[in-house]
């Protein structure tokens, strides 16, 4: 906004009037976030008044938290909390709200264990002055044996870090650098990528079907170099594809063929909610091989937790550089954790969420079927629905008062005309089935 146009506004030239139409300005939209407003010296010009008047208006603004300076760079409206998201993650918020929110992506917080009795149990049996050490084993040995016994191969070291993304950006910290090429799944999760993009590495998409990733592709992605392969072996998210065993030994007979110098990072991020086989590359090639198994959507986003096992050459670099930032995951929480998978109830409530969701997956789809639209139900808690034109299936669902997820943000390669939509059938209530089909079927329509 030019300084004339904005004192035209402003009829109370004052510190605080001036502060105030400005505000008002960002309220109504009629200032965005982002936008650079005038110099101190324009607009005290315009106005006819000192320059410290202006001045003192805008750190007023600073001070409210509506405006940001960056000195010979001038002031600009700060950008709202989603300005804080990376692009994808803000691609993904960027969805009007609607009475059905279908596009989380997280679990049904009715079908989570109680954390309750857990903590209680957990905090009469630890006693908080003794926790152990800064240096001691990040791990507790209890959580430790129960991860082992559930891991799909025998992994040289374990440990457990702040959720599935923070694990994958710890793996890939050790095992690639600046401008390595890393493939990953065609369409895939958007933070992963949003990730590659932040750590500096190249993205090189690997297309997948029914049973997981092409190994024509992964095969190309090889010769093209890649340093890593990133993959979600059961679940896929979006998709819902799970990896088969046959498709594992494909894939591990393609790394076998290549130079051997390639990483597959593994997330595993539905864990014990996925209905299909725990299939791992880590039970063919071991050695190269690091798995992520996150806890969040079975057990509570909020624990944050994720174990990691693989190569002790990894992992221990991994566990080395976490002493230089947050040393550990919270102990007290491992406690918990470790509880919620041996305690009676808390595994009812899991197994139970499990058929919750494979059921909710297959009553969508059964009645997507009736109008028409044909859909495999995927495992886990999403699924990925082709319509003739995105832009168009969002504006009819949000007239549905129905809420998805785009599909643009999971690709890494535009996608070709027409476009997808993820929907988080883990949070559709019974209810709901009906209208939603109907919504989804007129949506995904030309």
């Amino acid at each position: 906004m030019q300084p004339l146009e904005l004192a035209a506004r402003v009829t109370d030239r004052s510190p605080r009037g001036i502060a105030g139409t400005i505000a008002r300005l960002v309220h109504t939209g009629d200032l965005l976030p982002g936008d650079r407003l005038p110099t101190v010296r324009a607009l005290a010009t315009a106005l006819g008044v000192s320059p410290a008047t202006v001045g003192s208006a805008w750190q007023t603004l600073a001070t409210a938290g509506l405006v940001i300076s960056r000195g010979r760079a001038g002031t600009s409206v700060l950008p709202g909390p989603a300005g804080r998201l990376p692009p994808r993650y803000r691609d993904l918020a960027d969805v009007p709200p609607a009475r059905i929110d279908l596009a989380a992506g997280t679990p049904d917080p009715d079908l989570l264990p109680d954390l309750g009795p857990a903590l209680g149990r957990v905090a009469a049996r630890v006693r908080v002055a003794r926790t152990a050490g800064y240096l001691e084993d990040p791990v507790v040995p209890e959580l430790e044996r129960l991860l082992r016994t559930s891991w799909p191969f025998r992994p040289q070291r374990l440990t457990v870090v702040d959720g599935a993304v923070d694990a994958l950006s710890r793996v890939l910290e050790q095992i690639t650098g600046f401008g390595d090429r890393v493939a990953v799944e065609d369409p895939g999760f958007p933070p992963v990528l949003d990730l590659l993009d932040h750590l500096g590495l190249e993205r090189v998409a690997v297309p997948l079907d029914r049973h997981g990733l092409r190994p024509d592709a992964l095969a190309e992605a090889l010769a093209a170099g890649v340093r890593a392969v990133v993959l979600q072996p059961r679940a896929h998210n979006p998709t819902g594809v799970s990896l088969t065993p046959t498709r594992a030994r494909e894939l591990a007979a393609v790394l076998r063929a290549g130079d051997g110098h390639a990483w597959v990072v593994e997330d595993d991020h539905s864990g014990e909610i996925a209905s299909s086989r725990d299939v791992s590359l880590g039970t063919l090639v071991p050695d190269r091989v690091v798995h992520v198994r996150s806890y969040s959507k079975s057990h509570g986003p909020d624990l944050r937790i994720a174990a990691v096992g693989g190569p002790a050459t990894v992992l221990d670099a991994l566990v080395a550089r976490r002493m230089m930032g947050p040393g550990w995951t919270s102990r007290l929480l491992q406690h918990v954790l470790a509880d919620l998978l041996t305690d009676a109830q808390a595994v009812d409530a899991v197994q139970h969420a499990r058929r919750v969701y494979y059921g909710r997956q297959r009553a969508l789809c059964a009645a997507l079927a009736e109008h028409g639209v044909h859909v495999p139900p995927g495992d886990g808690i999403n699924l990925w629905l082709p319509v003739h034109d995105e832009r168009t299936a969002l504006v009819r669902l949000e007239a549905a008062g129905v809420r998805v997820a785009r599909g643009r943000p999971f690709f890494s390669v535009p996608p070709h005309p027409g476009g997808w939509v993820r929907v988080t059938v883990g949070l559709l209530q019974t209810a709901d089935v009906a209208h939603v089909a109907r919504a989804l079927a007129l949506a995904a329509a030309p």
